[in-house]
């Protein structure tokens, strides 16, 4: 089916928050306001490592509007941050004010608080510091290879460890990936309000309200029911919003002891020292093959960083031990601490790193044992997971080979690399695999039904963009067969049942089948209310009726039907309510279960100044059953976008000097523009997977990215014959190996 087709099947599909977003309506955390508001502006480091002596504080105490300068010496203290026996899970991030050691350079050091945000920004320009400065060590690839700072490997082993030296064809490669920033258009911020001292509504932006609600509690020790969090919007994360960061403790810590509301909003350079980013990788990976393309052995390592005062870990090599069918695999992977602030998860935390390594060694061994890629990757693809070897839920790369192929024009790829011409321009194709994990997580649903046919349903899931509130009401509108315009999707606030976090691809899935439950219960109230309230029915039992598009009747005479209006009418009734909840992966231990997606790129690159312009990208992906067209394309095309941002352009830089970034800003920090988005189809094989839930979805926010970036650089090999291994991809490099 081709796109024009399903653009025209899905032409009457609305984005149900769309409108409020083009037209300004829609509030995001800074937007938001409350009488007697306050305003913070944090005061960052200029160090990396060492100490404050002193902080020299008068001239901004007497600048108008301040109210008051936060710091270590006269901060609250906040019960979280000191652990206990009763604190099992001790907090590990940076503890705001708790004490004057530096850990990074922009780490935040003090909040100045005003009456207008100018004068908060002023004041804060007047805080002077004195530092004790002591050596720090930021420099990944000098300490990486020194190596003593490396902590213990985590290490997998399947066969021969060796085995990645031998056969007839063999393939070693370095990769070098930078720091990518997540970037989201809407910067973090918070708003919090203090109701005396056991009562706390922060406004926040975050992926998981409840999770959010949790910590809050912890750390102020608090009852989690007298912590209120909002998230009406989320303007993108990426993965920034996974967790409470500093600057959230620093709002609360601040309205608390002063007794008014305090908004806190971070700026463009704050959002590269405060909120985490993917981290800085080296990886090896060495793979061979019998001259049939069957996989022999793999090798594949990676270092990444983490900060000096907590350590974050993520799946890079995870992806080389079970995509393909290979007897023999060795996985090695440790982290680096460095003195700069902690990463997080950034989109396709792992796969969209590893799969560089992974996909590339395989497109380079294709070429030395003369397969085409597709060939290669479909000799050794696997039907059961070769770690556990368990079946798939559902797996159909297959159908996305096929699809992809078709679309980019696969067949006029050159089998060699610096032979095809366009224009002038040297011409290339190549293709990547992109894998995440899939499930279904725990959520909590509640439907109303309100006398005049409206459905509303509440959950305190965020959205920080996906499109889940479009896709709920679809899922909603499917199961009540009704028009979505009378049915409400809230969500957002942990007043409404539990929601999950908003990462992993896995929200769709997880409130989705709360929602069909939710529906489902409230048919069958619907029937018990019709047999109680009208007469035709009473002789019935509620299984004997048959709903249909909002109608109650019976089998034996369904020309007698009442719409569940006036079934409320008659029952007296302003409204039905009902909640319910869907569970984690119930088959959990008899399935792998894994979203997967194949990228094809094409590019063309001017022969003398190395010049890459991205002329093409199609992907396609196996994410079960899909529920919103609109949404789940734009899902992709974001994660196209992000994949040419890593391949191509995005690097965040230290000056090792200072330890401080010099690309903090979106001027130096190069986020790919319009120019540089080529045309980029979309395509889904939408077969449902009804094992992981009823909604037959998988995940699809994370393969859209991963596999991006390493379809390009196999692209770029084709056209160029130049295997580039240190990203991003610039023409300096590609005319350094002319």
């Amino acid at each position: 089916m081709d796109d024009l087709y399903l653009n025209f099947l899905n032409a009457d599909e609305e984005r149900a928050d769309g409108l409020a977003k083009v037209t300004g309506k829609a509030k995001f955390t800074a937007d938001q306001k409350v009488q007697g508001m306050l305003y913070g502006v944090l005061v960052c480091s200029t160090i990396a490592k060492g100490y404050i002596k002193n902080m020299v504080l008068y001239k901004a105490r007497n600048a108008p509007g301040v109210v008051d300068i936060f710091y270590y010496l006269n901060s609250l203290s906040v019960p979280g941050f000191k652990p206990d026996d009763k604190n099992k899970n001790p907090y590990r991030g940076l503890k705001i004010f708790h004490n004057n050691i530096i850990h990074s350079n922009g780490q935040p050091v003090a909040l100045v608080v005003a009456d207008t945000y100018e004068r908060a920004v002023h004041a804060a320009s007047l805080v002077e510091i004195q530092y004790h400065q002591e050596p720090h060590v930021t420099d990944f690839d000098k300490e990486r290879i020194n190596g003593s700072r490396l902590k213990s490997p985590e290490i997998y082993e399947r066969g021969d460890t060796e085995a990645w030296q031998k056969g007839d064809a063999r393939v070693s490669l370095e990769f070098n990936i930078p720091i990518e920033t997540h970037n989201p258009l809407e910067p973090h911020a918070t708003l919090a309000v203090w109701e005396g001292q056991d009562r706390l509504t922060v406004y926040d932006k975050t992926q998981g309200p409840k999770v959010t609600q949790a910590e809050l509690a912890r750390m102020f020790g608090l009852e989690e029911k007298n912590v209120r969090v909002i998230t009406e919007f989320v303007g993108g994360a990426f993965g920034s919003a996974l967790r409470s960061w500093p600057h959230v403790y620093a709002a609360v810590i601040a309205a608390r002891k002063l007794g008014r509301p305090v908004k806190l909003v971070l700026t463009r350079e704050q959002m590269f020292t405060m909120v985490g980013y993917r981290p800085q990788s080296w990886q090896r990976i060495s793979i061979s093959a019998e001259k049939n393309g069957k996989l022999v052995g793999i090798f594949h390592e990676a270092v990444s960083n983490t900060s000096s005062y907590e350590d974050f870990r993520e799946g890079i090599v995870n992806g080389s031990q079970f995509l393909y069918q290979c007897p023999n695999v060795t996985t090695r992977y440790q982290i680096l601490p460095l003195d700069i602030n902690t990463p997080i998860w950034m989109r396709a935390p792992g796969p969209a790193t590893g799969a560089v390594a992974l996909e590339c060694a395989l497109d380079e061994l294709s070429y030395a044992l003369q397969i085409d890629p597709i060939e290669l990757r479909l000799i050794n693809d696997t039907d059961i997971h070769p770690v556990s070897k368990l079946p798939w839920t559902t797996k159909y790369l297959k159908e996305c080979y096929a699809l992809g192929k078709e679309k980019i024009g696969w067949k006029n790829r050159p089998a060699l690399p610096a032979t095809l011409k366009e224009n002038e321009m040297l011409t290339g194709y190549g293709m990547a695999v992109g894998w995440f994990w899939a499930g279904r997580g725990m959520a909590n649903v509640k439907a109303i039904l309100k006398a005049d046919g409206k459905i509303i349903f509440q959950s305190a899931v965020s959205d920080m963009g996906p499109g889940t509130t479009t896709a709920m009401l679809k899922i909603a509108s499917e199961q009540m067969e009704i028009d979505h315009h009378l049915i409400r999707f809230e969500l957002g606030d942990t007043d409404y049942p539990f929601g999950p976090m908003q990462g992993g691809s896995g929200s769709l899935t997880a409130v989705g089948s709360a929602v069909i439950a939710a529906c489902e219960e409230l048919k069958n109230e619907i029937k018990k209310s019709a047999v109680e309230h009208i007469t035709e029915f009473k002789s019935l039992k509620p299984q004997d009726l048959i709903y249909q598009k909002g109608f109650i009747s019976s089998s034996t005479k369904d020309s007698l039907k009442y719409h569940y209006t006036e079934i409320l009418d008659k029952a007296g009734k302003e409204e039905l309510n009902v909640t319910k909840s869907s569970g984690w992966f119930e088959r959990s231990g008899k399935y792998e279960a894994h979203s997967f997606s194949v990228h094809f790129a094409k590019v063309r690159v001017h022969p003398e100044t190395g010049v890459v312009h991205v002329s093409h990208i199609v992907s396609v992906a196996d994410a079960g059953k899909i529920i919103s067209y609109t949404t789940a394309r734009s899902q992709m095309i974001g994660g196209a976008v992000g994949g040419i941002g890593m391949a191509m352009t995005e690097a965040a830089i230290l000056d090792h000097r200072y330890g401080r970034y010099i690309t903090a800003n979106l001027a130096d920090y190069h986020i790919p523009v319009h120019a540089d988005v080529p045309k980029i189809d979309v395509l889904f094989v939408n077969k449902e997977d009804r094992i992981i839930s009823p909604t037959g979805a998988k995940g699809i926010g994370e393969i859209a990215i991963a596999g991006v970036a390493p379809a390009i650089l196999n692209a770029i090999y084709n056209a160029t014959g130049k295997r580039i291994t240190d990203l991003p991809v610039t023409p300096d490099k590609l005319i350094e190996r002319s």
